[in-house]
């Protein structure tokens, strides 16, 4: 049986368009993956989410480097298709979710059973596709590590992204002062429509004055957690409004800058500095992932948390989707949805 998939051959640029000269093609003839033992599970993917760590692994830039070929994966949603005989918490049919180092790019992918998640009835399956990795990244440090508490001020650089947006999101349902900054008239729409209570526009004006003004006429001192994923200069410029005994989430370096974090300045300020891979969870405290992601679950199906999609392509549209992420269009999250057209037909 073969299906198709989405195969990286080469490093380069994924946003380019698909032809010998793209590093990734779509493969019509790629094999089913078998059931490797008796407790793993063949989900049929209905979604899977790109996430920048996706863009960085096909350029050769992220810190994890597969040899080729290799089918790039992340978060995705499915329906059981076939179980192991010792399957136990999963029958076919059942809708789940979960999130891969390698191979969600596809119609097919096979995990062991605990490492699945049931998708509670209500909830939309190609949402259940974009929750674990941008929401759980921002659960685990905001809740885990950060312990955020409710009144803290929350500052969350790169806003309007997949895991900037889940921040947001997460940051209210703690019941935090949130302060969100995004790039662009529509960015800022959207989080104020969430509810954010203060949103700067990065692109208008100085960032730390406004933020300043904001805490001043709210009677705050400063910002007690600062979530970012950009780092850069405003990561910088940032830490110039963190209270004493502030939390810093090291999420990522999206501006392609690694920001210094004078460490003078976090002995005498007391800051707590926390760097945050969130996939090495699976391998040193797998438990935190698997409560984070059902108490996340939890939320999505009772309204507390939404999951916004800001573009779906097919797989033949990948680098139109890695464009979406690259040039920063997406509000939100970018999905891959996979219509199944010609899943497990026989290879002739």
């Amino acid at each position: 049986m073969v299906m198709e998939a989405l195969v990286c051959r080469n490093l380069g640029d994924p946003t380019v368009p698909l032809s010998d000269a793209s590093p990734i093609s779509v493969s019509g003839s790629h094999p089913v993956p078998e059931l490797t033992s008796p407790t793993t599970v063949r989900v049929r993917i209905r979604a899977t989410s790109l996430n920048y760590a996706n863009y960085l692994s096909i350029l050769g830039k992220y810190q994890e480097k597969p040899p080729l070929p290799f089918i790039p994966g992340s978060d995705y949603s499915g329906i059981v298709e076939s179980v192991g005989d010792r399957v136990s918490r999963f029958k076919v049919g059942d809708k789940v979710c979960s999130f891969a180092s390698l191979g969600s790019f596809a119609e097919f992918i096979v995990a062991d059973e605990k490492d699945l998640f049931l998708v509670p009835d209500g909830c939309d399956l190609v949402a259940a596709g974009a929750l674990p990795v941008a929401f759980g990244t921002s659960h685990v440090a905001l809740v885990h590590r950060a312990q955020l508490k409710p009144g803290q001020v929350l500052l969350v650089l790169g806003a309007a992204g997949g895991v900037g947006l889940s921040a947001v999101q997460i940051g209210k349902v703690c019941g935090a002062v949130v302060v969100a900054v995004a790039r662009g008239d529509a960015k800022v729409r959207f989080l104020q429509s969430m509810g954010v209570d203060h949103v700067v526009d990065l692109g208008k004006g100085n960032v730390i004055e406004s933020v300043k003004h904001f805490l001043k006429a709210r009677g705050l001192k400063g910002v007690d957690v600062l979530y970012d994923p950009v780092g850069g200069k405003l990561m910088k410029e940032s830490m110039k409004l963190l209270n004493w005994g502030a939390h810093i989430l090291v999420i990522g370096f999206a501006s392609g800058e690694v920001p210094v974090i004078p460490a003078n300045i976090a002995l005498v300020k007391n800051w707590t500095v926390h760097g945050l891979y969130w996939g090495s969870y699976k391998i040193h405290q797998p438990h935190v992932l698997e409560d984070s992601l059902m108490q996340l679950l939890s939320w999505l199906s009772k309204g507390l948390i939404t999951i916004h999609i800001s573009h779906t392509y097919s797989l033949s549209e990948a680098n139109l989707a890695f464009a979406a992420i690259k040039e920063r269009k997406a509000i939100g999250k970018v999905m891959l949805v996979i219509e199944n057209s010609s899943a497990g037909r026989s290879k002739l």
